[in-house]
This record gives C-alpha cells, sequence and structure tokens, in this order.
C-alpha cells in the first residue's frame, strides 16, 4: 500500500454530492439503507504498523477484521472488534457494538485511539492521539463510534490491542445468573437461555483452572474452547421479566438475542434532537451516509 492511499480515498470521497462507504456489507441494512442516489466508495485496505510492545495497531478501515486478527495473533494479540471474516475494521467500528466478550476485553469505544477520516468537505481530519495520554479536548473518536458513518467516512485508525487469554474454556451449569456472577472472577462471558447458564472464562491457566474446578463443584460441566450454543443474530434490549421465548441474554450487556428482528428502539425527543444537531454540525448538508439514522439502528 502506497503513502497515498488516503489521499486518493479524499479524492474518491470528494466535497459534494451523497457518499457512502461500502466495506464487507455484513450489517449494510442497520440503521437504514443509503438512498439510491449515494455514490459507494472503498475505504483503503493494509495493516500500516504494528507495536506489539507499546499494544496498538495502525490499520486501515478497508481491512478485513480477518486479516488484522491473523497478524495480531502471531504476536497472541487481539482488538474488541467482532464480526465475520468480512467484516472490516472501518465498518465494525461504525455499528460499534460491543460483542459478548466485553466484561473482558472492553468496549468498542474504548479500542479506538485515533481515527483519521474524511469530513462532508472532503478535508481529511484526524481525531484522537495513538495514545490515551495524548487525546485532549473532545474526544472525537467516541462520538465516530456507531454513529454509521454519519459524521465522517473513516480511512485510518489506530487501534488498542491486548494479550490474547492463554487459556480459554466454557462451561454449562444451573446456576441463576446472579447466583453465577458471584460465584466466578470476571468470567469474559455469561449468557442465560432460561434455565442454563454459560460461562466462558479467560485468563491465566492456573486461574481459569482453579475457577473450573469451583464451577465443577456446583455441577457445572466442561464444554470446550468454543461457544455451545448458537447465538440468534437479532440484539434487543433485555429487561428483567422479559419473557426469553427462545433468546440467549447476555447478562452483562443485558442483550437480548433472538432470531426475530427487533422493533425500532424509541428514543426521547431531547436525544434524538441533540442527534440531529450533532449531526448537522457535522454535515450541514446531510451528504454523509443519507438515508442512514444511528438512532434506528438497536441496542
Amino acid at each position: 500500500m502506497g503513502m497515498n492511499d488516503l489521499e486518493d480515498f479524499r479524492e474518491s470521497v470528494g466535497e459534494s454530492g451523497p457518499v457512502a462507504v461500502v466495506g464487507g456489507r455484513t450489517h449494510w441494512t442497520v440503521g437504514g439503507n443509503p438512498t439510491d442516489d449515494t455514490r459507494l466508495v472503498s475505504a483503503p485496505v493494509g495493516i500500516d504498523s504494528f507495536d506489539p510492545s507499546e499494544m496498538t495497531v495502525s490499520v486501515k478501515a478497508g481491512t478485513t477484521l480477518k486479516d488484522l486478527n491473523e497478524e495480531l495473533s502471531r504476536y497472541r494479540q487481539e482488538v474488541c472488534l467482532e464480526g465475520s471474516s468480512e467484516t472490516t475494521v472501518g465498518g465494525a467500528l461504525m455499528i460499534g457494538t460491543d460483542g459478548i466478550r466485553r466484561n473482558l476485553i472492553g468496549s468498542v469505544r474504548e479500542t479506538l485511539l485515533q481515527a483519521e477520516y474524511v469530513d462532508a468537505k472532503g478535508k481529511l481530519i484526524k481525531a484522537g492521539g495513538p495514545t490515551v495520554k495524548n487525546v485532549t479536548g473532545y474526544d472525537l473518536c467516541r462520538l465516530l463510534v456507531g454513529s454509521l458513518g454519519t459524521l465522517g467516512l473513516v480511512g485510518r485508525v489506530i487501534l488498542r490491542t491486548r494479550p490474547q487469554s492463554e487459556k480459554s474454556v466454557w462451561l454449562q451449569g444451573g446456576l441463576q445468573p446472579e447466583e453465577a456472577r458471584h460465584v466466578c472472577f470476571q468470567p469474559s462471558s455469561l449468557l442465560w437461555n432460561g434455565k442454563e447458564t454459560f460461562i466462558q472464562l479467560e485468563g491465566y491457566g492456573i486461574d481459569v483452572d482453579s475457577e473450573v474446578l469451583k464451577l465443577k463443584n456446583l455441577g457445572y460441566e466442561e464444554m470446550g474452547t468454543k461457544c455451545p450454543i448458537s447465538i440468534p443474530r437479532f440484539r434487543h434490549k433485555f429487561v428483567n421479566g422479559m419473557c426469553l421465548d427462545g433468546g440467549i441474554v447476555d447478562v452483562y450487556s443485558s442483550i437480548l438475542y433472538k432470531s426475530t428482528e427487533a422493533a425500532e428502539p424509541q428514543h426521547s425527543n431531547e436525544v434524538v434532537r441533540l442527534g440531529n444537531k450533532v449531526r448537522t454540525m457535522f454535515d450541514p448538508s446531510g451528504r454523509l451516509n443519507p438515508g442512514r439514522d444511528p438512532y434506528r439502528a438497536g441496542p
């Protein structure tokens, strides 16, 4: 990849006309489709630099999570972005949803340290900094996460990496979610199907083995390294007392995964008004991803 990738990306976005970035299309319909007259462009691809000792990676937004994870895993590191093999780094950030391992690896917003994006006027903007200490003023990076590309079209980012766990294991048993939370020390995942809890433990081998033994004494069964249940595709907000109706609850995030699509979320008028005001500040003419609305996206 050449040094002019971002400049080429900026030129392809241009200064006028409706435009959107297309990646792996794995979450293309979230928040609505772009309008028919929207011009589609591609973000640059490639890993610019990776410093395992600093635990940061500079990567272009069109790079797939599969390619990024393959490079990081050579040094036993990972980033907290989830998706299919075709999902791009930029796509995962613009959707902004956290996976079931958030309790261990943190949120998507905490992962993004710096973003270089093209704004509505066609200018290349840099937000954030390569380390946490460098970030001053408004934290635009966190604003970009989950924005569905309505505030800027991201070309390159610096992400925080973390060590891969030495050992990972899933267990299945009959404790209620609240009981399970108090028995384990920070499981990375805790799922509930209304009858049983499914617990993922990760960390140093000796610590995981100790927790496994504790759970086995409470009747839990070790299920291997892969999640023993299939997690449905659609995310719903879970509230205590709701009928699971065949769904799976992520206990830590209060997300209910179901096979049926969620109803459009309801937000207060004040929240929507503030969101629209921010969007207008960033994109007065509404040319970035017209037709998409982050407030129509699910939890």
